[in-house]
């Protein structure tokens, strides 16, 4: 695979990556986190760059990505899983928060004030544009990797840079009073969830396997290594953007200012880009926000409506694309609050199981492991992740689960990963161990 491919699709997956949640988390959290930012940053990071590297590498383990590779626990845990994520990162969360996102950044800034009917508005456009794109996704490489990403990199270059150059004398904001201090790095942790991206990776691993593809690479062992290496320029442009931006709002001087509904992150990204700009950094951030928003609810449009076509063929993809635009656009005028608050106890369920599945495919590609040891610890990090979340939301009061190792920092997960695993290969050891193809 040739550098000029690899910048190409390195490009092109950094742009779906970078959506909505991308923007607005890093400087909220930054500005909350206070002296305990670079704790907190670096648990976003891992969560929002380094959990979906590892997804995505991990996808190219069997040539069909995760739809054959997750067999090796269980095929309707394969089915179960992607359905569920696909429809998370997709139609039911993720797609619409893009559309909220990019209305409250990008238009709100120039309006009286927002409204139902401007948001209506303005996600028919959008969502125009979505379609248009998702239409044909053999073009998604041109379109997104060559045209609207390098666009997007310049145009976050010139308010970052400015930014820095204008905050960099400022002191560290105090942290919140929200802002778990006894615990950053975990607060950092969980709020790289709201990216999705972790669980993005795992649909966006076939878009990249079939970009590679394209280029003339067919071997199995050179698709890994050119998944390996588009992903990890991703990866690092990510680490910088998502670092920059947290190390913005841990900086900036409001003024006594203070965001009335609006959410944090939009309001200090506004701010910040007004502050560098005057009156042309609402256009510039506007600018970023569109061309963010677009390529990752693209990106996941594609991959959605790609994925359902494979399991149900009957039905054309270009139809799925039609359906699922239609879904997101309905729930795109909810509202940005709205959409993010729905969709935090799902990912706290999803997320555990999500990357578990990830690290025991890719344990087991070096190490050979029987089934069993894939799926006792899937099994017991499904029902503790359900009973966490109910009992975290207060929906019921499941105080024992408090007693778990690592529960206070939600990484009660990791615990039952390794116990799970061990007990499965001490039952299933003399039987046949999972291969990938």
């Amino acid at each position: 695979m040739s550098n000029k491919n690899v910048f190409v699709v390195g490009f092109m997956l950094f742009a779906m990556f970078f959506g909505a949640g991308n923007l607005i988390f890093p400087p909220g959290l930054g500005f909350v986190s206070g002296e305990y930012f670079w704790l907190a940053i670096l648990g976003f990071v891992i969560t929002g760059v380094g959990l979906p590297l590892l997804g995505v590498i991990v996808g190219s383990i069997s040539k069909e990505g995760y739809k054959e590779s997750l067999k090796a626990i269980h095929p309707a845990f394969a089915i179960g899983l992607l359905v569920v994520i696909y429809l998370t990162i997709g139609p039911f969360f993720a797609i619409p928060r893009t559309a909220t996102t990019a209305y409250e950044m990008s238009l709100i800034p120039f309006l009286d004030s927002p409204s139902a009917i401007a948001l209506l508005v303005f996600s028919v456009i959008f969502f125009i544009v979505v379609f248009a794109l998702s239409w044909n996704p053999g073009t998604l490489t041109d379109s997104i990797g060559k045209v609207l990403t390098p666009i997007l990199l310049i145009s976050i270059l010139l308010l970052v840079g400015t930014a820095i150059a204008m905050y960099i004398s400022n002191p560290v904001n105090p942290a919140g009073e929200s802002f778990n201090v006894d615990a950053p790095f975990s607060a950092g942790f969980q709020e790289g969830y709201l990216t999705m991206d972790a669980i993005a990776a795992i649909a966006f691993s076939v878009i990249v396997l079939n970009a590679i593809r394209a280029t003339g690479v067919k071997n199995r062992k050179a698709l890994l290594f050119g998944t390996i290496k588009s992903a990890s320029l991703a990866a690092l442009l990510l680490g910088l953007v998502y670092v920059s931006l947290g190390w913005l709002g841990n900086r900036v001087d409001l003024g006594g200012s203070a965001p009335d509904e609006q959410n944090l992150g939009t309001y200090l990204l506004t701010f910040i880009s007004s502050d560098a700009y005057g009156g042309f950094g609402a256009i510039l951030l506007g600018i970023i926000v569109l061309l963010a928003c677009i390529t990752t609810a693209t990106g996941l449009i594609v991959a959605v409506s790609e994925y359902f076509n494979s399991i149900i063929p009957k039905v054309p993809y270009k139809v799925f694309v039609v359906v699922f635009t239609l879904i997101s656009f309905g729930l795109a005028n909810q509202g940005l609050d709205q959409v993010i608050t729905t969709s935090v106890p799902v990912l706290s369920i999803i997320y555990p199981i999500a990357m578990a599945s990830v690290l025991l495919l890719i344990f087991s590609y070096f190490v050979p492991s029987p089934r069993m040891a894939l799926q006792i610890p899937i099994v017991l990090i499904i029902v503790t992740s359900i009973l966490a979340v109910i009992h975290r939301n207060e929906w019921a009061d499941l105080s024992f689960m408090e007693a778990m190792p690592l529960f206070e920092t939600s990484f009660e997960w990791i615990p039952l990963l390794i116990i799970g695993y061990i007990i499965g290969y001490l039952i299933g050891m003399k039987k046949e161990k999972v291969s990938y193809t």
